[in-house]
């Protein structure tokens, strides 16, 4: 599946169960191993397993492949490996203790959220232009 594409549907499969706070940044030039990663936000163990069963479909049901989900048994912070892209989901006071964009945050992607109007396709990174 295209990059653009399957980061669009995480996103739509994120903000489907209200994910809060989703960020993409493009490590491309981070690591080998994948061109993306999504961060979110859950408020309970409930809707961390559900944001990160929802990527799961979503990303299944377009002809994507997850590759693997961990941390479901505690739902504290699940990461979902979806080849290109990882995604991890996590609840506030875990984000705020490990502070993943210091990590990954360099280049962040801009994307359309669905609280900005003309929800459409993910914006394109400098390096796809």
């Amino acid at each position: 599946m295209d990059l653009r594409k399957l980061q669009r549907v995480i996103i739509d499969a994120l903000e489907d169960v209200k994910a809060q706070d989703i960020r993409v940044y493009d490590t491309t030039k981070l690591s080998e191993l994948f061109d993306r990663v999504v961060i979110a936000t859950g408020s309970s163990n409930r809707q961390t397993r559900s944001l990160a069963m929802s990527v799961k479909e979503e990303v299944n049901a377009k002809g994507g492949e997850v590759i693997a989900i961990e941390g479901l048994e505690t739902g504290e912070w699940v990461l979902v490996d979806c080849g290109d892209i990882v995604v991890h989901i996590l609840q506030p006071m875990l984000r705020s203790y490990y502070q993943l964009e210091g990590m990954w945050g360099a280049k962040p992607v801009r994307v359309k959220l669905a609280g900005t109007k003309g929800l459409a396709k993910a914006s394109k990174s400098e390096d796809d232009e």
